[in-house]
C-alpha cells in the first residue's frame, strides 16, 4: 500500500511494486509475491514483473489463484460454462463499446470504481452509473435482474450480494470493489443447419 500515490494514474504505482519485486530477484533472493485473488486478473503489476524479471534472464513464473470470478460462479451458484460468458472491466465497456450477445452472461468488473483512473478509488456518482444503465439498456430490458457482487476476502463472511433490477442500478450505491453481474436474457436460437452438420 505505501507505493499506492494518490494520484490520476496508477501506472506509476504499478511500476513501483513490479520494481520492488524485481529488487530481491537481482539482489539473489528467492521472491515470491503473493496478491490478493488471482495475480493475472487485474494485477499489472505482476505481468510486469515476471516479464522483466525473465527478460533479465532471472526464472519467474505466475501460478494460478483462486480470483473473483471463481468465487462469484459459487456464490452465485451460476455455471458461466452452461450459457457462455463476456467479461471487461466497467469503465473500458464504456469507453470502447462493445456488442453485447444478451444470451451471454455479462460480467462487469471494477463497476465500484466507474470512471475512477487513480487510487484511491471513490464511490462512484449516480451520473456515471446512469452512463452505464444506459449503456445496458440498449440490450436488457428494465426489469431485467443484475447482481452487484462482492466476494468476501475472509473465508469466515458471506459475499455482498445485491440484486436490483436494471432501471435501478443508476440510483443504487455501489460499493468500491464490486462486480456486476448480468445474467443471460433468454436462449439463443438453435442453427438447425449446423445440427444436422453435427448429427445432432
Amino acid at each position: 500500500m505505501h507505493l499506492y500515490a494518490a494520484s490520476t494514474d496508477r501506472a506509476p504505482s504499478y511500476e513501483a511494486i513490479a520494481e520492488e519485486i524485481l529488487d530481491g530477484v537481482r539482489a539473489g533472493l528467492d521472491v515470491c509475491a503473493v496478491f490478493y485473488g488471482h495475480p493475472g486478473l487485474f494485477v499489472d503489476s505482476s505481468h510486469r514483473a515476471v516479464r522483466a524479471a525473465r527478460a533479465e534472464g532471472f526464472p519467474a513464473a505466475m501460478l494460478p489463484a483462486v480470483s473473483a470470478e471463481d468465487c462469484l460462479i459459487a456464490d452465485l451458484g451460476v455455471d458461466l460454462g452452461r450459457s457462455g460468458w463476456q467479461a471487461y472491466e466497467a469503465t473500458d465497456f464504456l469507453l470502447r463499446p462493445r456488442r453485447v450477445e444478451p444470451t451471454a452472461a455479462l460480467v462487469l468488473w471494477q463497476v465500484g470504481g466507474l470512471g475512477e483512473l487513480g487510487y484511491p478509488v471513490r464511490e462512484t456518482t449516480p451520473e456515471r452509473r446512469q452512463v452505464l444503465a444506459d449503456a445496458l439498456a440498449e440490450w436488457y430490458p428494465p426489469d431485467h435482474e443484475v447482481v452487484l457482487y462482492e466476494a468476501s476476502p475472509y473465508a469466515v463472511l458471506p459475499p455482498a450480494i445485491a440484486r436490483l433490477p436494471l432501471r435501478d442500478l443508476a440510483g443504487t450505491p455501489i460499493p468500491p470493489f464490486a462486480t456486476l453481474y448480468v445474467p443471460p436474457a433468454g436462449s439463443p436460437a438453435r442453427d438447425v443447419t449446423r445440427a444436422r452438420r453435427l448429427g445432432l
